[in-house]
């Protein structure tokens, strides 16, 4: 990749002395910023602002080892075969008329990547904007040249899959004082270089602190995961096309496959990655854990709120209070320290409201033995200041803020108000000290606690390294199961998905078959007592309720033998009947595993039953998943109260959850063939789960 980022020498392809051309911008941002050979690349001109421009690609000189290509589509795979013919390592191709305009344009696009592939040359686009890279000045890019005038290098990197939007979102970031940047990488239709690829360059970078992602669809879902999760920066997810809408969207934009998006966000939350609603959003995540990538106070976010104002101390403790951050119990000694400078009317509390003390002392003498107390209380982990620029000007030291700041290890995040040129001049002289500063009030409580979400993901993983927890339960690979599934093709019925899973340590109900009456007559006498349940197994079928194929509450020889009957009449003789035990249970559960296209095989677990429309709760990870993995997926379930025993139920049995979906996890990694299972419901019974109903689904044969 390293001849994308720092080329020795450029052709421009499609080099213009139309300043209304994409091709004259980009020449001009190449000579405003670029130190290397630049050779333009026309037929009609002999020279362009005083370079000498080459009739064709086999023109160019030998130190040429990228090509930036900006001319209409149908001339470009010529173009790649002539740059592969000289000898040109890499390809950007930032004009459009490939696979986001239908079905010719795919072809080519695919036909284009075949051959570069076989040739060894590497193509980065079609449809993008290229390249800039803020910290080293260059700017491959037709972006406009107004972006020079507020280039403000920083140490976040962005990957967008787009073309105007990076261009555009670039420059309103930078003009508005919001951060610095170090490279944006718009990668348009992706058909060669990745996220993946692009996400494992910035990782290794060292002007990359923190990686931002817009993306509308990942090629290689596993990979990308892996590459995150082993990841020491922080990374942040925008991802576009997760809703039906959206996913269509995407596929008239770049041609993106759009992936499920319960299963994307599962992924990454297993990742360790910070998923973000909105482009602004994903950019402040972005700066607090630029800020921020790696705290060290001991606590889980105990904040300390300074502010002039009493309100928008009460709101931020209101949004403290949604999320997994609070605010801090002040030490006694803190509070001997702040009544020096509060009225002697005036309780000490947190949000520590300092306006009184400021009329009292002057906001320097307030706000600086406010931040001296909060730096020295072991009790704060976390620092947020409010401030006001215009007007009434509270002139906070913020330099000897952080200096105190970080001798303690504290984070800071600021939120500012006031006259618009006074707040920019603030910000911008603040976020130079290393201190991110937000204009919303929830937005500021949002990115500190991501900044301790992030603590805690690193805390989980370095616990991990230590020595992975064993399932005490080896599962048989070898057994009846791997002969039962290598056989196995489209929809697998109950029975037979339950003596499956019962091998890979899932626990399932006792049941039996009866081929006849007399069989089904003496199963409540020597195996289930009454009551039991009584369901027809049809070759092909899943949904036994809905045609009529479970029989509940079975608790007399009369009710079995009606029962039976009329299994067996529903099923016009092609079926079997099932015997089973009736589990009564405090809560239902779902548990399953589905292949992604995207992600390949994901465990899934929720909330089932009548709480599955009204909770709305179920998380995926992805496969293969270990134990402390598994006890994480079942963490992240929002409703965390009814697996701890809500109003007097049993607590769930987690270890024998986790144990469940390492089986389902292990099943989808070994036995490629198997497309889906569904155990539903999984009934909690004293604690301790139960497959009920199953189904495994394998691909046809």
């Amino acid at each position: 990749m390293e001849f994308f980022f720092n080329p020795k020498g450029i052709a421009l392809i499609g080099a213009s002395e139309n300043p209304l051309k994409g091709g004259n911008a980009i020449l001009n941002n190449l000579i405003k910023g670029f130190k290397g050979e630049i050779c333009p690349v026309n037929p009609k001109y002999d020279k362009i602002q005083g370079l000498t421009c080459y009739p064709s690609v086999a023109d160019v000189p030998d130190c040429v080892d990228l090509a930036v290509v900006f001319v209409p589509g149908k001339f470009v795979p010529q173009i790649v075969k002539d740059c592969a013919g000289r000898g040109i390592k890499g390809v950007m191709i930032e004009a459009g008329g490939f696979a986001e305009t239908g079905t010719q344009g795919a072809a080519m696009q695919k036909e284009l990547t075949d051959f570069a592939r076989k040739a060894g040359i590497r193509l980065w686009g079609p449809n993008c904007m290229g390249l800039v890279d803020a910290v080293n000045g260059k700017i491959f890019s037709f972006v406009s040249a107004a972006i020079w005038d507020f280039l403000t290098p920083g140490d976040v990197s962005l990957i967008v899959q787009s073309g105007m939007l990076s261009g555009a979102f670039l420059i309103d970031t930078m003009s508005h004082g919001s951060m610095g940047i170090s490279k944006v990488c718009s990668i348009g239709n992706k058909m060669d270089v990745d996220e993946c690829e692009l996400l494992a360059y910035l990782i290794t970078d060292p002007d990359t602190k923190v990686i931002g992602l817009y993306l509308e669809s990942i090629n290689d879902g596993a990979e990308f995961t892996r590459i995150c999760a082993s990841s020491p920066k922080p990374i942040v997810l925008l991802k576009g096309g997760k809703s039906a809408h959206g996913a269509r969207a995407a596929m008239g934009h770049t041609a993106s496959m759009a992936g499920n998006g319960a299963v994307i966000s599962g992924a990454m939350a297993q990742a360790g990655v910070i998923e973000a609603k909105d482009f602004s959003q994903m950019m402040d995540l972005c700066k607090a854990l630029a800020a921020y990538p790696d705290i060290k106070t001991p606590g889980s976010g105990r904040v300390a709120i300074l502010t002039y104002t009493g309100g928008a101390g009460i709101v931020s403790t209101d949004f403290m209070d949604e999320m997994k951050i609070e605010p801090a119990d002040l030490s006694p000694g803190s509070k001997s320290m702040l009544k020096q400078v509060f009225p002697e009317w005036m309780p000490v509390s947190n949000p520590i409201d300092l306006w009184p003390a400021v009329e009292r002392n002057g906001a320097e003498a307030a706000y600086g033995t406010a931040i001296k107390a909060v730096c020295d209380d072991p009790q704060v982990d976390a620092l947020f200041i409010h401030v006001f620029s215009g007007g009434f000007s509270l002139n906070i030291d913020m330099e000897k803020m952080m200096a105190l700041a970080g001798d303690a290890g504290k984070p800071i995040i600021c939120w500012i108000i006031g006259t618009s040129e006074a707040s920019k001049e603030f910000q911008v002289k603040t976020q130079k000290l290393g201190i991110p500063v937000y204009r919303e009030l929830y937005r500021a409580v949002e990115c500190l606690n991501a900044v301790f979400e992030r603590k805690a993901r690193l805390a989980f993983k370095r616990n991990r390294k230590d020595g992975e927890v064993v399932s005490s339960q080896p599962v048989k690979v070898d057994g009846p199961a791997k002969e039962l599934l290598d056989k196995a093709s489209g929809v697998l019925d109950e029975h037979l998905s339950k003596k499956i899973l019962a091998e890979f340590n899932i626990p399932v109900t006792r049941e039996i078959e009866a081929a006849t009456l007399e069989k089904a007559i003496a199963v409540p006498d020597n195996e289930i007592p009454f009551p039991l349940v009584m369901k027809g197994l049809l070759p092909g079928s899943v949904h036994k309720t809905e045609q009529g194929l479970v029989k509940l509450g079975i608790d007399s020889r009369g009710k079995l033998e009606r029962a039976f009957q009329e299994l067996k009449a529903a099923m016009e003789g092609r079926g079997r009947v099932l015997l089973q035990e009736h589990v009564d249970g405090d809560i239902e559960l779902i548990a399953g595993l589905m292949r992604d296209p995207q992600f390949g095989p994901c465990i899934m677990i929720g909330f089932g039953g009548i709480m599955a429309e009204i909770l709305d709760d179920s998380v995926f990870g992805l496969a293969p998943i270990e134990p402390s993995q598994a006890l994480e997926l079942i963490g992240r379930l929002k409703n965390q109260k009814l697996l701890n025993g809500f109003r007097g139920a049993p607590k769930v049995d987690r270890d024998m959850l986790a144990d469940i979906l390492c089986g389902l996890s292990r099943i989808g990694c070994d036995f490629l063939q198997v497309r889906e299972i569904d155990i539903n419901p999984l009934i909690i019974r004293d604690g301790k789960p139960v497959a009920v109903d199953a189904s495994i689904i394998c691909f046809e044969k």
